[in-house]
């Protein structure tokens, strides 16, 4: 597994150095091929971006004993990354002695100021662009709380129904059985005043008998 991460390494340094190349090379161009430079690095920025993703990705699945290590060093090239990225913004309206005193003549003077006001929007806009993504990515997240909270919910919802369910179902069963109780209740009340009966009878009737037979005497 670290032999990948080794590998992605790798393309990783052999894309940083062809951007840090060409990053220094394209304010010293103009017009269509400053542009085309500029869409080209942009791609390869691009490029690296998905490559430190299946960085990350490989370094989670690394055994804890190990994965500190190879976290500091995806660390060091995430900061690599980010300073490549303003490194590029900052080519994209820089310009060359040259170009800048060919562009501007007399002016080339002023156009520093212009310059470091440009870059100071610039990186306003990158601010305000990181809040934007922060507050989309808090916003998803409690989207996703939200919906786990209602899939609880609904969950609880279902085993509170089958509940009352049972409940339902035991009491009609109790109600079964306390009416064929009573049933067998009232049958041995019956049963025992009967053997009662039998019993007075047949004790009369030896009275009854021995009597008789006394008398007859």
């Amino acid at each position: 597994m670290s032999s990948d991460f080794e590998a992605y390494e790798q393309d990783f340094g052999t894309l940083t150095a062809e951007i840090t190349n060409k990053i220094g090379r394209i304010p010293k161009l103009g017009g269509e091929e400053k542009t085309q430079l500029v869409l080209n690095v942009d791609k390869q920025l691009e490029e690296v971006r998905e490559l430190m993703e299946q960085m990350d990705l490989e370094v989670r699945e690394l055994p804890i004993q190990i994965r500190g290590m190879y976290q500091s060093r995806l660390k060091s090239y995430k900061g690599e990354m980010e300073k490549l990225e303003k490194d590029f913004k900052r080519s994209r309206i820089a310009y060359s002695d040259e170009v800048r005193n060919e562009l501007l003549g007399e002016d080339a003077g002023s156009s520093e100021s212009q310059r470091a006001h440009l870059l100071d929007n610039t990186e306003k806009l990158e601010r305000s662009s990181r809040r934007l993504d922060a507050g989309y990515q808090i916003a998803v997240e409690t989207e996703q709380l939200g919906q786990e909270i209602l899939a609880n919910l609904h969950t609880d919802r279902e085993k509170i129904q089958r509940s009352r369910d049972r409940l339902r179902e035991t009491d009609a069963n109790l109600g079964k059985s306390s009416r064929i109780l009573t049933g067998m209740l009232r049958r041995i009340i019956q049963n025992r005043v009967l053997v009662f009966v039998l019993g007075a009878i047949i004790l009369i009737t030896i009275i009854l008998a021995i009597y008789f037979n006394v008398r007859g005497h």
